[in-house]
């Protein structure tokens, strides 16, 4: 999962995950416990366009190819 600068978990609504944060769940371990909603694993590899919402927050999430260093 990709994560910039010194965010506030729970700050962000959409976030960028790559093959190695599968099985995909909501909220994830960045998530502050006082604002968490049950666990829930999101088909997101399932989705043609590679993104999905989770049905009790709605934070999105976008499924990236993982950058190969050259």
């Amino acid at each position: 999962m990709v994560k910039t600068g010194s965010e506030t978990p729970n700050a962000q609504t959409v976030y960028e995950v790559t093959r190695a944060d599968l099985p995909l769940h909501c909220p994830t371990p960045s998530t502050s416990l006082w604002n968490s909603h049950p666990r829930v694993f999101l088909p997101i590899k399932d989705q043609k366009d590679g993104k999905i919402k989770c049905p009790y927050c709605g934070t999105e999430y976008v499924l990236v190819e993982q950058k190969t260093a050259a």
